[in-house]
């Protein structure tokens, strides 16, 4: 039996935590507990118990990249970004913990004179959901600085190095493992003038303010670039500016940003996600395909 007793054994625990309140899309359900495992000791225990009484768990970053349905969540959501956020820079190499703002990394490497994430400066996310995702902008990506990844693998801690994982455009091995939990990485960086660095960041900031709806709760990029295009043109070529449902509307600003433009359910946002699929392909001829993740759908499981 599960209770929130036991799980206090193992971390900070929430009972009856609304979901909508964990993501950027600020929507969602009620989910029955949200951990924040205490170190890799208790998340391994916590894991191991979770498993042997087959009850249902998963690994959240920010929640920045997630459609979360509507539907009560009769599980555990595991949230390293608490405890789970140490970094660690020595010359070029950076060993940084799962938990940690992909942000607040990007900042802490370019105060430090090291270049290689400057493309992530934006990316709202942890370093463990960003490596999950292979993030990437500005035609770079976090698989370039990987050098390893520390893994919770079968119950063991492991390091895998790079060569062991495949990583391609928003993919790498770990969507198809999800018995396999990013606890750290390290990132193999450049030395370069902290000013440029900086300079380069802030460039890429104000393009951003000016061309993504930050104000307005979404999960970023709503769908992958199909090769040799952009997703955003796409959407655009075929009118959809502003098409809406519900309070789910495509921006106004980036048509491959989904807006929640006041209290949007999350089938308001997934039957938009539908009618733009389907519009593209029939105006087109190109199959888009989310880039986002679906968290409690029972057909997304």
């Amino acid at each position: 039996m599960i209770n929130k007793e036991i799980l206090e054994n193992y971390g900070l625990v929430q009972e009856k935590v609304l979901i909508k309140s964990l993501c950027s899309f600020h929507i969602g359900g009620l989910a029955d507990y949200l951990v924040f495992p205490k170190n890799e000791i208790a998340l391994m225990q916590l894991i191991k118990l979770l498993n042997e009484q087959s009850f249902p768990f998963k690994i959240w970053g920010k929640g920045s990249n997630i459609l979360a349905s509507d539907e009560p969540y009769h599980g555990i959501i595991i949230k390293l970004d608490r405890y789970f956020i140490d970094v660690f820079i020595q010359s070029s190499s950076v060993i940084a913990q799962a938990g940690v703002s992909l942000i607040a990394l990007t900042y802490q490497c370019a105060k430090a004179g090291l270049s290689g994430l400057e493309f992530a400066s934006g990316i709202p996310g942890t370093l463990g959901g960003a490596v999950y995702m292979n993030a990437g902008a500005y035609h770079a990506c976090i698989f370039d600085s990987i050098k390893r990844i520390y893994v919770l693998k079968k119950n063991e801690l492991v390091w895998m190095d790079k060569s062991e994982i495949e990583f391609r455009y928003r993919f790498s091995t770990f969507q198809e493992h999800d018995d396999w939990i990013i606890l750290a990485v390290e990132l193999e960086l450049v030395s370069k003038d902290p000013s440029l660095i900086q300079a380069l960041m802030l460039k890429r900031q104000t393009k951003r303010l000016a061309t993504q709806p930050l104000q307005l709760a979404s999960a970023g990029s709503v769908f992958r670039n199909p090769e040799d295009h952009y997703a955003w043109e796409l959407i655009e070529q075929c009118g959809l500016r502003n098409q809406r449902i519900g309070d789910a509307m495509v921006s106004s600003l980036h048509t491959n940003f989904i807006v929640n433009v006041g209290e949007a359910k999350a089938n308001d946002v997934y039957q938009l996600i539908l009618s733009i699929k389907s519009t593209v392909f029939d105006k087109l001829g190109i199959m888009l395909s989310e880039e986002i993740e679906y968290f409690n759908w029972m057909n997304h499981e």
